[in-house]
């Protein structure tokens, strides 16, 4: 008979991703995720297999979940625009806010870390890339054909306008104190949907 786990993983998935966030991947142990976790290491090779395949694991649930909430506030219905505006704003606090600024982003932080020599860490980063990308031109092409962006602007180029700034956000964010460096180019980015 087969034994029942006496942990959630999903809890323990969660507190995996908490403790990747905050260390990055190679400054997360086994020993560091057996004591966060407070399951043993066969538990976790059990349940997830090995750290990589942990990180990745946790990797796709804070993609699952922020990309998520990134499509509820792009399709909202009603005016496109300012949703986006909303979004660019939210980025910029998100970046520069204490608690979170030095966390930067989770798969920003794999783009740097890992996605030059793993290539299904890349592959995670594209698609999630790929994901706000293609949310960003649904809501302006929504936004054009809404007449709230004038005809002239090309959606797609501005989708990747807005991926690189949120990315560079996070990044300048992270090594900055200063908060009103990512601020201020948050403000000029929006000139740009005018």
């Amino acid at each position: 008979m087969a034994r029942t786990k006496e942990f959630d993983p999903d809890a323990a998935l969660r507190s995996a991703l908490e403790l990747f966030w905050r260390r990055g991947y190679e400054a997360t142990s086994m020993a560091d995720l057996v004591e966060h976790l407070g399951i043993g290491r066969a538990s976790i090779y059990a349940t997830f297999g090995n750290k990589r395949e942990l990180y990745l694991k946790a990797l796709d649930r804070y993609a699952e979940h922020r990309d998520a909430a990134l499509l509820a506030e792009l399709s909202a219905p009603g005016p496109a625009l300012p949703a986006v505006r909303g979004v660019v704003r939210r980025f910029a606090a998100e970046s520069t806010a204490e608690h979170s600024r030095l966390a930067g982003c989770f798969v920003t932080n794999t783009a740097a870390e890992l996605a030059p020599h793993d290539q299904a860490a890349a592959r995670r980063v594209e698609l999630s890339w790929g994901h706000i990308e293609t949310l960003l031109h649904s809501a302006l092409v929504r936004a054009q054909a809404q007449g709230e962006l004038p005809a002239g602007r090309d959606p797609q180029g501005l989708a990747r306008m807005l991926l690189v700034f949120f990315q560079g956000a996070r990044v300048v964010g992270k090594a900055s104190a200063d908060p009103g460096r990512v601020r201020d180019a948050a403000e000029q980015m929006l000139t740009l949907l005018d």
